[in-house]
């Protein structure tokens, strides 16, 4: 049983320090589908430009985001494996990332973490401007397993 998606927001949020002071805002928190949104202000660098870290973050918080809204936590938890971010342009401005699993993913990974004990899945994702260029990609290798 997915959690109430206040306390996902409040997770997604504020539960890791690091993502907490970023500033990082959770605008949908569906069975499926997120959209995180992170501030430009605060997290520039030396350039001017959003930091790669920061971008490196909204690539990477989705599939905690995803597994919050999809998953019972209570009898699963997901890990990161792999990472890889691409940047295509520099970001001037807030960057938002939306994020999908379908219903039949969800429950592919779901039986097969019942039944291995661990589920693998990946995310590709475009983070992307306020005027709707993608200013980078990633691909993203996570895995739930079972408590």
């Amino acid at each position: 049983m997915p959690l109430p998606i206040e306390l996902v927001r409040q997770l997604t949020e504020e539960q890791i320090a690091f993502v907490k002071r970023s500033g990082l805002k959770a605008e949908i928190l569906e069975p499926g589908h997120v959209r995180l949104r992170m501030p430009f202000e605060g997290n520039q660098n030396h350039i001017g430009t959003l930091y790669a870290g920061a971008l490196f973050t909204l690539a990477e918080v989705p599939g905690g985001a995803l597994f919050l809204t999809s998953f019972d936590a209570r009898r699963f938890y997901p890990i990161v494996k792999e990472l890889n971010l691409r940047f295509r342009r520099p970001a001037r401005g807030d960057i938002s990332v939306d994020a999908r699993l379908g219903s039949d993913e969800i429950q592919r990974i779901r039986q097969e973490a019942e039944d291995r004990g661990k589920a693998d899945y990946w995310l590709e994702l475009q983070l992307i401007d306020a005027s709707g260029e993608v200013v980078a990609e990633s691909r993203g290798l996570y895995q739930l397993r079972a408590h």
